[in-house]
């Protein structure tokens, strides 16, 4: 990513106080979901920040942010929230020229902020069990522009398990996370971690079980709940509106 505008880039259109609009960056007409048609052509070898006029509307042509690129996920699969995927990366210890597996992939969220968080010299093996659930994610990674970064492999985990082995993080959003402990085990390098994302108590509670009796170290069970505040001179307050529970984290490392 030079300090000009390449082809095939992915551009984030801004405009105050309205979500970005993501598009990939290429000559010639693009329709744009349901809202017309633009050409970015002009903007190739142009420094990003610059204005582009649009159906007579000034946008900032702006790398995106993570957040931008999540927000223009095409949902088919529930996703993973940003604020859980946060903390998921951070449990895994995913960080630049990581090599991470996930499964299952859904709609790409996570794989996206997977994507993102390893850069350029790192990688993200992504599995699901489910040809279309992996077609929406492929074309969401896609979206974002970081499908270099990213492998997909239609497979069965919790059957099969995973075909990978030194990884430094394996994330697991499946209905039975447990299943593939032992494999994502063995896939780990040592020192690494994985971490699960699951809905209801009972699978948090056979999840952990596993964790401890395959003999992770540093298991750990927690749940992220975020909570917006209402600013205003004199009247500062929480938001009546909370992102209450979406999901159960759980971790744990391979250390021998």
């Amino acid at each position: 990513m030079g300090d000009v505008w390449a082809e095939g880039e992915t551009v984030a259109l801004k405009r105050a106080g309205e979500p970005a609009i993501v598009v990939r960056l290429a000559r010639g007409p693009q329709k744009v979901g349901d809202r017309s048609v633009l050409d970015l052509g002009g903007l190739i070898g142009e420094a990003p920040g610059g204005v582009y006029r649009w159906l007579e509307t000034p946008y900032r042509a702006l790398r995106p942010s993570l957040g931008d690129l999540l927000g223009s996920v095409r949902r088919g699969a529930q996703i993973v929230t940003p604020k859980d995927a946060a903390h998921l990366l951070l449990l895994a210890g995913v960080g630049p020229g990581s090599h991470v597996a996930e499964a299952g992939a859904g709609s790409g969220a996570l794989t996206i902020a997977l994507a993102h968080a390893v850069g350029p010299g790192g990688r993200v093996t992504t599995y699901d069990r489910r040809a279309d659930f992996l077609a929406a994610a492929r074309a969401n990674v896609e979206r974002a522009g970081l499908a270099s970064r990213v492998e997909f492999r239609e497979r069965d985990v919790a059957k099969d398990g995973l075909d990978v082995e030194g990884v430094g993080s394996v994330l697991l959003d499946l209905a039975e996370p447990w299943e593939v402990l032992a494999s994502a085990r063995a896939a780990l390098a040592i020192g690494g971690a994985a971490a699960t994302y699951t809905p209801t108590y009972n699978q948090l509670e056979r999840v952990v079980t596993a964790f401890r009796s395959l003999g992770f170290d540093e298991v750990r069970a927690l749940e992220v709940i975020e909570r917006g505040l209402h600013v205003a001179d004199g009247a500062t307050r929480p938001a009546f509106d909370m992102l209450g529970h979406t999901g159960f984290l759980a971790s744990g490392r391979r250390i021998e």
